[in-house]
């Protein structure tokens, strides 16, 4: 019966950080009882029995592998993840959360170079932007403040996430072109969505009617 129990249990990867603050509250609001308390949680999986379900707390990159491998069920992760890291996983719902966009970076005073650079997390999504394009680049991947590589020379261009631009304008920055919109998406595992259809249909549908009477 325990085992049972256990096979029924929804396992979802959830991303750390503002997207999970974000999407736990948008569970909440879909009358799942996600404790206001493990919004700021140092665990790396909480067990939810009420909600029959189990949270796997992962870095946002990572969501899709552990949804593509099976050991999530589900996840929630950002369009961004999803186009650089080309899973094969189902993506069932846009949940109209963590909007942000992909961007063309530069300074002010860019202009086009003989052998052109560009900084991003995103090498795989900036390269195809810019092969569309006919333009040669040599896309160079950071880790860490993609905004330096303008300002110490290193690119003459990044593509990276804009929410608000702030952090751009206090680094002497200019968003050249908006490339796509972001938001979060719930992805599936495709054996599990075969599986435990019902659980995540029903989870599917209880989002869905709560961001429509958002909208």
């Amino acid at each position: 019966m325990m085992a049972e129990a256990q096979k029924d249990i929804l396992k979802v990867a959830m991303p750390k950080g503002r997207i999970y603050k974000q999407a736990s509250k948008l569970f909440r609001e879909a009358g799942l009882p996600i404790p206001v308390d493990f919004d700021d949680t140092r665990k790396l999986i909480i067990e939810l029995p009420e909600a029959n379900m189990e949270f796997i707390m992962a870095k946002p990159v990572d969501v899709p592998t552990y949804v593509e491998y099976g050991v999530a069920d589900i996840g929630i992760v950002g369009k961004d993840v999803l186009m650089e890291e080309d899973k094969d996983v189902y993506e069932l719902l846009d949940l109209g959360i963590a909007k942000c966009r992909m961007s063309v970076i530069a300074l002010p005073d860019w202009q086009p170079t003989i052998q052109p650079r560009v900084a991003t997390k995103y090498p795989n999504v900036a390269s195809a932007y810019f092969r569309e394009r006919g333009q040669q680049v040599e896309v160079i991947k950071l880790n860490g403040s993609i905004e330096l590589a303008p300002l110490i020379g290193l690119a003459d261009r990044i593509v990276d996430m804009v929410e608000t631009g702030q952090t751009l304008k206090e680094n002497g920055l200019v968003e050249m072109e908006s490339i796509f919109g972001i938001t979060s998406r719930l992805i599936a595992n495709r054996v599990s969505y075969r599986m435990k259809n019902d659980s995540i249909q029903s989870l599917c549908d209880r989002l869905q009617e709560t961001i429509a009477a958002k909208a």
